[in-house]
């Protein structure tokens, strides 16, 4: 079981490092060959104007704060893909708060081995911390060099680990969402300055102005903004949709553990 975790954790770590790279290239390849694409602008070159309407051209031409953005919008996507198959393979099979309530039922009877049959149906987080711990539970049942006070301290301690065990897995990337929020935003902003920048400095040609120019900066300024708004947005509902979805598995774990704890203390 152990192994089995450990490999997968080292599956996840090689998965977070090939991701952002990955991300960047692709970015930077849609940008160049997709975006920048010839047939997309005035001319057959990308350094003219978009053609009427071709939004592709329009993106293009907000500047290279563009592929970052879109990098880390993959990334977002990406991670919160991952995430969602990740916690939804934590809850396990069925409705978790029907099963904390099947072993609460089981343990108040006594009845370990079914509720051991139930911690091998449901699987899951939850799932694993509860079957260590009615492993435990059962450990020290039988264990006459022990008290009643230290089993139920080593029965407390079996939650707090295999709690720990389990939690780290299930918030793993989080912090990546939760930086490109702020990141996004920011790179959206900067994009923003670097176009209105472009946009007066046309403005301010003696003459005419540069409407080409003109037109690129504002295009600069607004397509930066609405990737970077966009993109924030997006990682901060994923962060948001996931921790909640953990603080309740969390509160299962706390729940069922709980029990498990009261039940010894009270039939011992």
């Amino acid at each position: 079981m152990k192994k089995n975790d450990e490999l997968s954790n080292n599956l996840k770590s090689w998965f977070s490092a090939i991701v952002i790279p990955t991300a960047v290239l692709i970015a930077i390849g849609i940008y160049v060959f997709i975006l920048g694409n010839g047939m997309n602008f005035q001319g057959g070159d990308n350094a003219n104007a978009p053609l009427p309407g071709n939004y592709l051209g329009v993106i293009y031409k907000g500047g290279f704060i563009v592929p970052i953005l879109m990098a880390l919008l993959i990334i977002v996507l990406t991670f919160s893909i991952e995430r969602l198959f990740t916690i939804t393979k934590a809850k396990g099979k069925g409705s978790v708060i029907a099963f904390v309530k099947k072993i609460k039922a089981f343990v108040s009877k006594n009845d370990l081995q079914s509720a051991l049959a139930e911690c091998d149906k449901q699987r899951g987080s939850v799932a694993n911390v509860v079957y260590s711990v009615l492993m435990r539970y059962k450990a020290v049942e039988n264990d006459q060099t022990m008290n009643k006070d230290q089993k139920l301290v080593s029965i407390q301690k079996e939650i707090e680990e295999a709690t720990s065990m389990e939690l780290p897995s299930l918030e793993q990337n989080l912090v990546i969402l939760a930086t490109i929020s702020s990141v996004a935003t920011l790179m959206g902003l900067l994009g923003t300055v670097i176009g209105m920048i472009r946009a007066f400095a046309a403005l301010a040609n003696a003459g005419s102005p540069d409407s080409v120019a003109l037109a690129n900066g504002i295009s600069e300024a607004l397509i930066n903004t609405a990737f970077g708004i966009g993109t924030a947005a997006i990682a901060i509902i994923s962060y948001n949709v996931f921790t909640t979805q953990i603080d309740k598995l969390t509160h299962s774990i706390d729940e069922a553990g709980f029990s498990i704890v009261q039940t010894y203390a009270a039939n011992h």
